[in-house]
């Protein structure tokens, strides 16, 4: 039978990170405003939530993060001289960001790890299940991962987190999942979690992506959990002890993805991910990809 579970309303978007790898770039502008064709990358991620049916929205900033606030605000100066100009067509797309979700701020005031970053939205949630979207991570629209997080969430109760297959060199990289499967297709029991580890040492290949879907009760573990790897306060520990006693909080499940995901946060595959959404465009892509394939072309001929 399935059970029910107070509906999720709320989305956390961690977005206090320094952009490092984005160097000179992001020395003055956050890296989650580079853009990915002609929009910045964070409001995929904002676009994502509400298509999820979240639109209750708060972002976790730091210094120098001023300008995501003015990018979900009105601007009403640019707004009025395109209206003068008759100029519909951008106009609505510079209200489409300020129109898309209530929008909420909080400062992580020390850059002390993801983990601290959520626990930072405590106050704003409260006692309710949320959901966490990293601004790093890009889902594409057609793979409406985080509304089948939610439903699972909705069906068994305690957290969610997405995971997907990696090679086993890859899995250092990432938050690993030990997992047992279940009846539901593409759905497995999470038994444990670990930050990063050596290969040999990984549990599996299952590799934890930006998306998870929360109980409250990890904000009172968060609070007693001590840094971790990188001295840093993880939240793949607080969801490891949560795996271990579902007595806590429920258990956690994890959703395997295999569709499309953008890594914003490396260079190479923020590269990647502006020609892939580039060549799909309807306004772009036929003489972008023409001229894709003669480039390409040239560059064999070359070489």
């Amino acid at each position: 039978m399935t059970q029910s579970h107070p509906r999720i309303s709320k989305a956390v978007i961690p977005a206090a990170g320094l952009g490092t790898r984005f160097l000179p770039a992001t020395k003055a502008t956050p890296k989650e405003m580079l853009p990915v064709v002609d929009k910045p990358a964070i409001q995929y991620v904002v676009e994502e939530a509400v298509s999820a049916g979240l639109e209750d929205v708060l972002m976790i900033t730091g210094r120098n993060k001023r300008p995501l606030e003015d990018h979900f605000d009105r601007n009403y100066e640019l707004e009025s001289a395109l209206n003068k100009k008759g100029d519909a067509d951008r106009l609505a797309k510079v209200q489409e960001s300020s129109d898309l979700a209530t929008m909420h701020y909080v400062r992580q005031g020390d850059p002390r790890g993801l983990g601290h970053a959520v626990l930072c939205a405590a106050p704003h949630v409260g006692n309710e299940p949320f959901a966490v979207l990293l601004g790093d991570d890009l889902i594409d629209p057609r793979d409406p991962l985080l509304q089948r997080m939610i439903e699972v969430q909705e069906q068994h109760g305690g957290s969610v987190i997405a995971l997907m297959e990696v090679a086993p060199e890859q899995i250092h990289l990432y938050g690993c999942a030990a997992v047992e499967s279940t009846e539901d297709g593409g759905v497995v029991k999470v038994t444990g979690l670990v930050e990063k580890p050596d290969p040999a040492d990984a549990p599996s290949n299952y590799a934890i992506i930006g998306r998870y879907v929360l109980d409250p009760h990890v904000f009172d573990i968060l609070r007693k959990t001590e840094p971790g790897r990188g001295g840093e306060i993880q939240l793949t520990d607080a969801l490891q002890q949560l795996a271990e006693d579902e007595k806590v909080g429920g258990p956690v499940h994890g959703v395997v993805f295999k569709g499309r995901r953008y890594d914003t946060g490396d260079r190479a595959d923020y590269l990647r991910a502006i020609v892939r959404l580039a060549c799909e465009r309807e306004d772009l892509g036929p003489d972008f990809r023409a001229w894709l394939r003669s480039f390409v072309a040239e560059e064999m001929q070359e070489r």
